[in-house]
């Protein structure tokens, strides 16, 4: 954690409209710079809200006592955010389809894109920069192959050397493990755990108690557009919080910081 710089997120009392349906309501969320935090939900919680929130695709209802910043600021350009919070969407993997490359892919996150169009001036930096972010990820292999030739883990690997070829401080996953095999969710657990040791913040958005890794400190439970817990991972990952919140009885089981249900 970062102490001296402003928070990444810090929503106080925000409320958030999809429609005439409220989606986040009484919403109060911080979460430090640098810090790695889950935030764990069922479906239909609003944490695809919370998301877009974050990215600035949803905004916040103006009203007394609710306030909204993003690494201390209340105002951004999108396309300046996206080059300091790197997200791997399922958006965006629905959006990866087709004869791009996975190179192409990779340079499209200098342009807030998923390939690379006919107006867009690729330099020799981004192709650089691109496969340096393929090599990090171990998919040099994958910078000419098509996204449509890739299995679903390739290109959610691809998805986050896109993600990183900013260098951003902070890496938001949504439903990182989405359509992904055994083999594919425990290569991207790992992934996600050598980003966090290298000093990347990690912000998790799922509804897969799997998918949070050791290196988490803080989890936020979610239900029905609020926060009803925020805390240490182990206080918050108990079975009898987690059988109220998924309404089910579920048994809670820890190992070598990885954590299971039944």
């Amino acid at each position: 954690m970062i102490e001296d710089s402003p928070a990444l997120l810090d929503f106080q009392n925000i409320r958030v409209m999809r429609g005439d349906k409220i989606a986040l309501d009484d919403f109060t969320l911080r979460i430090q710079a640098g810090e790695h935090v889950a935030i764990l939900g069922p479906n239909g919680c609003g944490k695809s809200t919370l998301v877009k929130t974050i990215s600035r695709e949803c905004y916040a209802v103006v009203r007394d006592g609710s306030s909204l910043s993003i690494m201390g600021k209340q105002l951004w350009n999108v396309f300046e955010l996206r080059t300091l919070l790197g997200i791997v969407s399922n958006d965006a993997m629905g959006s990866c389809t087709g004869s791009a490359t996975g190179r192409d892919v990779v340079v499209s996150g200098f342009f807030s894109s998923t390939r690379i169009f006919p107006h867009q001036t690729v330099e020799p930096i981004h192709r650089e920069l691109a496969d340096s972010a393929l090599a990090e990820l171990q998919v040099s292999h994958l910078a000419e192959r098509p996204v449509c030739e890739m299995s679903s883990g390739e290109a959610r690997r691809v998805l986050i050397a896109r993600a990183l070829v900013h260098r951003p401080r902070t890496l938001l996953f949504d439903e990182p493990s989405n359509s992904l095999d055994l083999s594919a969710h425990r290569s991207l657990r790992k992934t996600m755990s050598a980003l966090a040791q290298s000093g990347v913040g990690i912000v998790l958005v799922t509804h897969d108690l799997t998918d949070i890794i050791p290196e988490m400190e803080q989890v936020v439970l979610m239900s029905n557009g609020h926060i009803v817990a925020d805390g240490p991972k182990e206080e918050i990952l108990q079975s009898e919080r987690l059988s109220a919140l998924f309404r089910t009885e579920l048994e809670v089981i820890q190992r070598d910081g990885h954590y299971i249900v039944w």
